[in-house]
């Protein structure tokens, strides 16, 4: 059997080595159908990172898709059951590396493009998507700039669907309406180097710092809401000393994030932080990473038009949730847009041997398409 037009273009992108921040010519394979539909098109290159704006129309609401072409590296190519980069039906799942996350979304929103054109090709609105190859890496010259110039000549995005693996177990079964918020903390906490026999001479920060760190991570930041898990406080990385036993360190570095919710902001949580490392009379240095706000949509034609096109093809309608990392629709949602996360099962990304059912793609391209027909 030849391949359907959705799996077929999921293989193009998966065979193409685009590694943060490279697109490896998967952006050029979009703009060509694109154009052929009538999409005006622009590339815009930030640095090291290519970005695709393609739109269709000029009137409002204006849809969009938006996903990346970018992957992470494959890891140990010893341990993949087929080439990561050579797209491989086997028993019923397409292997490959992007396969879930998200060349499989990108192949299911061209087609499902092409598919409400050929029916409606006088719709109302405005379709367009937003594509980066820089999602997976620092995300600086990604999605957050292209809102940025989008923006500054105000075109405002209405509705948006994130083709990120939302999914649990088979696709559709959850949605993102929403995402936490998330900040990261690296701290330096001074002391005096000294030897372990004089302690009386030195002052180690390690010792000093442990009671605060006991006491933020034991702190109870929210209790969470109806729609956000309470907000969690993770140590990720400590280091301190010179590696040698009989030395007292003079600094210690900590690092922690923050997964928070609507019931914080990040004031609340700098006051805090900064309050108990001062109760704790600590000499520190800290530097804060802003990565997001939390969002959330919660009401709206999107997620209606959503529920409902997943309802018609699982018989069955979606969890909504706000679990899981971070995404790109915190750049999206802070211009006011509504903002859905719809993808496949995201059991195996990031993952040596990524798969995804061929029969979700196809699931998800009806999906998709029964979206764009309830909201254009």
């Amino acid at each position: 059997m030849s391949d359907s037009p959705v799996i077929a273009l999921a293989k193009d992108f998966i065979s193409r080595q685009s590694i943060t921040p490279e697109d490896a010519g998967c952006q050029d394979v979009m703009i060509s159908r694109l154009k052929q539909l009538g999409f005006s098109v622009e590339t815009m290159v930030f640095e090291d990172t290519t970005n695709l704006w393609a739109r269709r129309g000029t009137e409002a609401p204006l849809f969009v898709f938006a996903g990346h072409t970018d992957v992470v590296p494959a890891g140990n190519l010893g341990h993949w059951h087929t080439p990561p980069f050579e797209p491989t039906i086997i028993d019923g799942y397409l292997h490959g590396r992007g396969a879930a996350d998200m060349k499989g979304s990108l192949a299911c929103m061209i087609v499902a493009i092409e598919r409400f054109l050929a029916e409606h090709p006088d719709h109302q609105g405005s379709i367009a998507l937003l594509i980066t190859s820089d999602e997976e890496g620092p995300f600086i010259n990604g999605t957050t700039r292209v809102i940025d110039t989008l923006e500054a000549r105000n075109e405002k995005i209405d509705m948006c669907i994130v083709g990120e693996p939302s999914s649990t177990l088979t696709v559709g079964d959850v949605v993102k309406n929403g995402r936490r918020g998330s900040i990261t903390g690296d701290v330096i906490v001074k002391g005096i180097q000294g030897h372990v026999a004089y302690p009386h001479l030195a002052d180690n920060p390690v010792h000093r710092a442990m009671p605060a760190l006991a006491e933020l991570a034991a702190t109870t930041w929210d209790n969470g809401n109806a729609y956000f898990p309470p907000t969690s406080f993770q140590i990720a990385n400590l280091s301190a000393g010179t590696g040698a036993s009989n030395v007292i360190p003079g600094e210690f570095h900590v690092q922690f994030n923050f997964r928070f919710s609507t019931e914080l902001t990040v004031d609340d949580i700098k006051r805090k932080v900064h309050s108990v490392l001062d109760a704790h009379g600590l000499e520190y240095e800290l530097n804060w990473t802003f990565s997001g706000h939390p969002f959330l949509t919660d009401k709206g034609s999107l997620l209606n038009a959503v529920i409902s096109a997943i309802e018609e093809v699982n018989h069955k309608a979606p969890e909504l949730l706000t679990t899981g990392g971070t995404s790109d629709g915190r750049f999206i949602a802070r211009t006011g847009a509504q903002v859905i996360e719809l993808g496949p099962v995201n059991a195996t990304i990031h993952k040596v041997n990524e798969c995804v059912k061929v029969a979700d793609l196809e699931k998800l391209t009806d999906m998709y398409q029964k979206v764009l027909e309830k909201v254009l």
